[in-house]
């Protein structure tokens, strides 16, 4: 029985997760943690029995414990609730499906105690990559990567020498504004850029993917969990979604992930690596298939993919100041209280006024983002 605790259980990665455990039937949900949606995690604590559950607020976690009081599970709250969750003691593997740089303190804490990572919260690594491999090899726990990219890479290694990576070969879907130019994403409304045209997911994960920031963060967090160099990373947009990583060696050998896009394939990967089990689901099929394509991103229209890049060679907190200043922008957007190319403008004035910190700790890491909160609030008031 393999035994996991979810960070982020609510949402679209962790409710996949769920389904996942639902299905195999030989893994125990231990503990759970989400941000403020009662219903689904009183749901969730009723079916899967953790003896933990935690909600971000006091008050969230006041009113799940009053309609859980017929249950064993404790409720806890706040970031010692996450931590907590993260911590549990017979948690074996820590899911970490929260979005934001929320995730830092949990995700050390449990490697700290011991615990493997099925890594999904990307802003882990893109703002404090210099921090969480060095404690990984320390402690002796493995990262397993959830997104899809990252996983399709990390199947592409298997067995391989990562020291004879000559590039990773990064693929995107181009999103659902592959094509237009800069002029022509003006008017977008959030409506818009929250139909992705492959993948189903989150909101703030949707408008990332449609801006390509999110290919601006898996680049950061794939020179981390690989050992790269940036310039070793490269950008290739295969519409179909069907290739969703490659790479390629020092021969000219690439080898490749291929599959249908759904999430369960990596998280259940992740789960069981390195075992592979039967995953119910559509397989592809080449026949109808016909044709995969691929092409160049476009770097003038995506401006937030070629700051990615910009923010992690500069390294320090400028992947911080980035990645805080998308999440704070993306917000706003979906308050549709700025326009949606305002989005990659407030990043880019953000790494122009943000202080720059070489190598920060937890705290400054912490700290930039603060900043950053502060400068956009300042400009959008």
């Amino acid at each position: 029985m393999k035994k996991i605790a979810i960070l982020g259980s609510t949402g679209s990665i962790g409710t996949q997760t769920l389904e996942v455990a639902e299905t195999q039937q030989d893994i125990e949900v231990v503990a759970l943690a989400a941000g403020g949606n009662v219903d689904l995690l009183e749901q969730q604590i009723r079916c899967f029995h953790p003896k933990l559950a935690a909600m971000w607020t006091e008050e969230k976690a006041k009113e799940l414990a009053l309609r859980i009081a017929d249950t064993n599970t404790k409720v806890v709250s706040g970031m010692e609730g996450l931590i907590e969750v993260a911590t549990a003691p017979e948690a074996e593997i820590v899911v970490t499906a929260i979005v934001g740089m929320i995730g830092i303190r949990p995700t050390i804490a449990a490697m700290k105690a011991g615990k493997d990572i099925a890594l999904a919260n990307k802003e882990t690594l893109v703002t404090a990559g210099h921090l969480i491999m060095p404690l990984a090899k320390e402690t002796g726990v493995k990262i397993l990567p959830v997104d899809s990219e990252h996983s399709a890479i990390f199947q592409s290694l298997n067995g391989e020498n990562p020291k004879e990576i000559d590039k990773i070969l990064l693929t995107a879907s181009g999103g659902p504004f592959r094509g237009r130019t800069r002029a022509q994403l003006a008017d977008i409304q959030v409506e818009d850029a929250l139909k992705h045209p492959n993948w189903a997911m989150g909101q703030k994960i949707t408008i990332d993917s449609s801006t390509m920031v999110n290919k601006g963060l898996e680049v950061m967090e794939a020179k981390w969990l690989f050992g790269v160099t940036y310039d070793q990373v490269q950008v290739v947009v295969q519409p179909q979604s069907v290739i969703h990583s490659m790479v390629q060696y020092k021969d000219g050998a690439i080898i490749a992930q291929l599959g249908t896009p759904d999430m369960k394939l990596p998280i259940q990967y992740a789960l069981y690596y390195p075992e592979r089990r039967y995953l119910p689901g559509d397989r592809l099929d080449f026949a109808a298939m016909k044709q995969i394509t691929f092409e160049a991103p476009d770097l003038d229209t995506f401006t937030g993919l070629a700051m990615a890049y910009e923010a992690g060679r500069k390294g320090g907190n400028a992947p911080t100041i980035f990645n805080a200043a998308n999440e704070k922008a993306v917000g706003l957007f979906l308050q549709r209280k700025i326009g949606y190319l305002a989005i990659t403008d407030l990043i880019a004035e953000c790494m122009q006024a943000v202080s720059w910190v070489d190598a920060p700790n937890v705290e400054q890491i912490l700290e930039t983002e603060a900043a950053v909160y502060e400068y956009i609030a300042g400009k959008v008031n």
